[in-house]
């Protein structure tokens, strides 16, 4: 499966933690992962991802390329592949206690992500590590 999205995860022994970025041009993935990197997270993909049995990469010609829009294309370190864990939409909240919810072509959690929110890129790790397993959440996104 290929999908105009973003990716970013964090490393670990068995690869990555990848966070799955969707939304239409503009609405702020590229932005949101550039800031992720500055935050643990490794560049997986930009623009377009391919995810095969779970796994995300860059189509080959992307692989290590970073849009940073009014800037210019940018090569960057890294990841390979990286296991998808979470998918989040670009948009602006509108539950402040969302129920969970997961995506529909993934069976991933997901979630919807302002990319304007000063606090995204922490908002986007507390979801990664809540989607995970790695932190306990009393109600909202990930609670059963």
């Amino acid at each position: 499966m290929r999908l105009h999205a973003s990716c970013a995860a964090r490393a670990n022994a068995q690869g990555g933690d990848a966070i799955l970025l969707l939304g239409p041009s503009g609405s702020g993935k590229s932005d949101l992962l550039l800031r992720l990197l500055r935050h643990g997270f490794m560049l997986v993909a930009d623009d377009q991802v391919i995810i095969e049995n779970g796994l995300a990469r860059a189509p080959d010609i992307l692989a290590g390329l970073l849009e940073v829009r009014g800037l210019g294309i940018f090569r960057l370190p890294y990841m390979q592949t990286a296991t998808i864990r979470l998918a989040a939409q670009m948009g602006r909240e509108a539950d402040r206690l969302p129920l969970p919810r997961r995506h529909n072509a993934l069976g991933v959690p997901e979630v919807t992500l302002d990319p304007a929110l000063p606090s995204a890129p922490e908002r986007a790790a507390l979801a990664l590590e809540a989607a995970c397993g790695r932190m306990a959440q009393t109600a909202g996104a990930f609670t059963p």
